[in-house]
């Protein structure tokens, strides 16, 4: 990689980690702090230790980052830990300096758009290259020690949280709280992925010559072509003959016409999708960053 590339990608991914820091500081002190709501993971149990024993929110999220990040240096690598506790430090500093404005006191409002606002910075330190929640660095310690899904560790870590927060504040707070948490959860994944999401579509048809020219003179893009049978049906199930399995990369965008330009060619081709978290080079239109 040229210098030049490498300066420009590590402003790049600093100015994302700037714009995290900031909203996710807007989101604490403007609408959860405030107003005594938690959010899910590391942030959520600094939340309620806040609450419950009244330590600086900026000391705190400090101490309950410390252990992910030292986790994060042996799971991920050492550049990750690193970026991510400088950004946590900008966090604890911008929460201890900057005067944020508490937005509102409806409880519906801080629900909905404290997530928000929390899920987008978060989501935009994950694109900067680091974290500000480590609770997806312990998941990934500890799935790879049970048998439980990353996902299910998170969950349960916290149902936890808001089981206490249930307990000492109150269930309204703690459901506000679960609320919160969804929103930012959702948030999270729109930031990191964008409008561009891609799907991955695999087409089995028998005019496939005519689809695969379509895909690519057509829409422009990219395709893979595996070899297959097709056939093996109840009343014929030793008659098959050979087929080309045609697979391409679309956005959610794009998902639709191409369907519907499939079934102009052939009303009986078989479609199916899949989710792709991340795609990058070939024909894709999504820059890749290396």
């Amino acid at each position: 990689m040229s210098n030049s590339k490498a300066l420009k990608i590590t402003i790049l991914d600093t100015v994302y980690i700037l714009a995290g820091i900031l909203f996710c500081g807007f989101a604490l002190k403007s609408f959860l702090v405030p107003n005594a709501f938690f959010d899910g993971g590391v942030t959520g149990i600094s939340l309620l230790i806040h609450e419950l024993y009244h330590v600086n929110i900026a000391y705190v999220i400090i101490i309950a980052n410390i252990p992910f990040i030292i986790m994060g240096a042996f799971q991920v690598d050492k550049s990750f830990a690193i970026k991510t506790f400088v950004a946590i430090i900008g966090l604890a500093l911008c929460l201890h300096f900057i005067n944020y404005p508490q937005i509102t006191s409806d409880k519906l409002l801080v629900s909905i758009f404290g997530g928000v606002f929390m899920g987008i910075g978060i989501g935009l330190a994950i694109r900067g290259g680091c974290a500000l929640d480590g609770i997806e660095v312990l998941a990934l310690y500890t799935g790879k020690r049970i048998s439980f899904t990353i996902s299910e560790i998170i969950l349960g870590i916290n149902i936890i949280i808001f089981l206490i927060a249930a307990v000492k504040l109150g269930l309204p707070t703690a459901l506000y709280s679960i609320l919160t948490y969804y929103t930012a959860s959702r948030t999270i994944n729109f930031v990191i992925e964008g409008l561009e999401e891609y799907t991955g579509v695999t087409i089995i048809s028998g005019n496939n010559q005519q689809i695969k020219e379509m895909l690519v003179m057509q829409l422009g893009r990219g395709i893979t072509v595996y070899k297959g049978e097709r056939g093996f049906l109840k009343d014929s199930f030793d008659e098959s003959h050979p087929v080309d399995i045609v697979f391409t990369v679309v956005t959610r965008l794009e998902l639709r016409r191409l369907r519907n330009m499939v079934h102009e060619i052939d009303p009986k081709a078989f479609i199916f999708t899949s989710i792709i978290k991340e795609a990058a080079g070939g024909v894709l239109k999504r820059r890749a960053r290396h």
